[in-house]
């Protein structure tokens, strides 16, 4: 049979003998190649020689297909400055006892679990879940290191649900290093003190970088935001969460006009306006032939619906253009004027959250910044938590978060 030699990568130590099983798992015997170790008492180095542990097997990177195991037998060495003379057994860097695998097999699990689960990783690797759950509490950590960012730019808030209906609310508070989505936090709960506290813990050397702070129109984002960081900072109420609030007065106008009209018109006619609300919700250049029939035909049955249209459609080419803070500010005020002095109300909500909130809106126009970041790191957590059936822990959210963005990087 032909063999080939394969490294295994581990410092310090020689290979004793190796040795393959009847299932094809291979066994690597080791030593260490260090005479000494740190004694725990004193701190001291020590290198009298006590004896050996006992043996320790440790799962190490797999090799074409087969599984490899490290034997170690660790050196007890004894502490002769120490009352009573203590012994130390010697830790290699390379393993990590309580999820009994080297540090490079850890790292390997780390990539696994990238967009699976740890059932999944469990079955793939044969090994428990409880062992991997070990891995990810030893090398990822449950919150922020901040040594480990050298500059926040843009700042994003928002929140998800961790129950669907339940109204159980986290919030992530996210950025971009290097072009990548970075978690920075993940609160559990959106109340204004908790989010004032968490934006509060940022070094004060990282919170001084902070240009631009992204989010929607809750109070509970943006008051905290700007008490923490002061007017030197931009509050953006991102643009999607804009359009999120106008086209909600329309719907809630298309819900109010289809009832009307299914009471007045036929079963038939009824029919025809079934795919009104997909309609709207189009762009009018990607509509089909026939979704532009129906939509004209909602438009003769409903002229309030057609004005609400072309207002929504009015604003939002508002947005699309490149246009300075003080010329956004004249076009949104022209369009608010012209709502009010048609005889639609679906709009009157919206208009007074806008009014209340003209500079963070308006702030879009600066650099036109969008929460983009945050929106596609939330979908990315959505996509996890359905993965694993929910996570309701905010700790385990943020270690699988960073897991899923970063794989064995997330250990820092």
């Amino acid at each position: 049979m032909t063999t080939i030699s394969v490294p295994i990568n581990l410092p310090d130590i020689d290979v004793i003998n190796v040795r393959t099983l009847d299932n094809a798992d291979i066994i690597v015997r080791v030593e260490s190649t260090k005479t000494g170790t740190y004694c725990k008492q004193c701190g001291n180095y020590i290198t009298k020689y006590h004896g050996l542990n006992k043996t320790v097997t440790l799962n190490h990177m797999p090799s074409f297909g087969n599984s490899v195991y490290i034997e170690f037998q660790p050196i007890r060495y004894r502490c002769t400055d120490c009352d009573g003379c203590p012994t130390t057994s010697e830790k290699p860097s390379w393993y990590q006892s309580t999820g009994h695998c080297t540090e490079l097999y850890a790292k390997y699990i780390l990539d696994l679990l990238i967009n699976s689960t740890v059932q999944d990783v469990g079955r793939q690797e044969n090994i428990t879940y409880k062992r991997i759950v070990s891995i990810i509490k030893n090398h990822v950590p449950g919150k922020m290191d901040w040594s480990k960012i050298e500059k926040i730019r843009d700042l994003g808030i928002d929140e998800i649900s961790l129950k669907k209906g339940h109204k159980d609310f986290v919030v992530i508070i996210s950025t971009k290093v290097n072009g990548r989505s970075v978690v920075l936090g993940i609160l559990e709960n959106r109340k204004k003190d908790t989010v004032k506290d968490f934006l509060s813990s940022i070094p004060k050397h990282l919170a001084k970088t902070v240009e631009n702070v992204c989010c929607d129109m809750y109070d509970g984002f943006i008051n905290p935001a700007k008490e923490v960081f002061g007017s030197k900072v931009n509050i953006i109420i991102d643009r999607f969460h804009v359009a999120k609030n106008y086209r909600k007065a329309i719907e809630t106008l298309r819900k109010k006009e289809m009832k009307r009209l299914k009471s007045e018109l036929s079963e038939d006619d009824y029919r025809k306006l079934k795919n009104i609300m997909w309609i709207l919700r189009k762009n009018y250049s990607d509509l089909s032939d026939e979704d532009k029939e129906t939509l004209n035909l909602m438009f003769e049955y409903s002229p309030p619906m057609k004005k609400a249209y072309n207002f929504t459609n009015k604003l939002t080419s508002i947005f699309n253009q490149s246009l300075s803070p003080r010329q956004a500010k004249r076009k949104i005020k022209q369009w608010i004027a012209n709502v009010e002095k048609s005889d639609l109300t679906c709009f009157n909500t919206f208009i007074k959250t806008l009014k209340k909130l003209w500079n963070e809106t308006l702030n879009y126009f600066i650099n036109r910044l969008n929460s983009g970041f945050v929106e596609g790191l939330n979908n990315k957590i959505k996509v996890l938590k359905r993965r694993c059936y929910g996570i309701f822990n905010v700790e385990n959210l943020f270690q699988r978060v960073s897991i899923d963005l970063a794989g064995n990087r997330a250990t820092y």
